[in-house]
């Protein structure tokens, strides 16, 4: 051999153990950051998949109170439109109701103010009826499959969940890249890659050509 076809060769394999390397740190990185959220949709899409079998029992639960004049005269004279509740009846329901409704928009019109108030695995809502002040306040809550089925979805979730599901996506389609790459390289060594890959592929295809109308 050559010195300069030994030099090649060596510069070749130097850059196949760098990039090696660095797919192996990569797909671990993506691994260790994904772990515990793919644990999650892997289980929450089980239950999702089978949630008409699911029993479950909501739990309800309901408030009542009556506004004193001088708060309800802080709800103004709105009578259409969205629009946060004011600071004063905030705080009364806060103090009275133990209900946190800063920021939340409520839906006015001249007979009352509606503020619909989910979170995952709940529905709750409370009602001011205008007139008298009465206040109704109702909560049903499905339990926590229903709670974890809710983050899978991202409904009723906030923002910052909404972030961590899409850093959570952009680790796992790393870890997916990342994987992918690897097979490529080892794939030599290990015949049966490819048609694993192409059956993983191919599969999902056919049930959805075959059996989804």
């Amino acid at each position: 051999m050559s010195p300069s076809r030994a030099k090649d060769i060596a510069t070749a394999q130097r850059q196949r153990g760098f990039w090696l390397r660095t797919l192996h740190q990569w797909h671990w990185i993506s691994a260790a950051a994904s772990l515990a959220g793919m644990l999650l949709f892997a289980i929450t899409g089980i239950t999702l998949n089978h949630a008409g079998s699911i029993e479950a029992s909501p739990q309800v639960e309901r408030k009542a109170a009556t506004l004193p004049p001088k708060v309800l005269a802080a709800l103004g004279t709105r009578e259409a439109g969205e629009a946060p509740l004011p600071a004063r009846v905030e705080d009364w329901l806060d103090a009275q109701l133990r209900l946190d409704l800063r920021g939340r928009p409520g839906e006015w019109s001249p007979e009352e103010v509606y503020v619909s108030l989910p979170t995952p695995g709940a529905d709750a809502w409370l009602s001011i009826d205008r007139a008298t002040g009465e206040v109704e306040y109702e909560r049903t809550d499905r339990g926590w499959i229903a709670y974890f089925n809710d983050l899978h979805k991202g409904r009723n979730s906030g923002t910052a969940w909404r972030w961590f599901i899409d850093v959570f996506a952009v680790a796992c389609v790393l870890f997916c890249i990342t994987g992918l790459l690897l097979l490529q390289m080892y794939a030599r060594q290990r015949r049966s890659t490819w048609p694993w890959v192409g059956l993983g592929i191919v599969l999902p295809v056919l049930l959805a050509l075959l059996f989804i109308h």
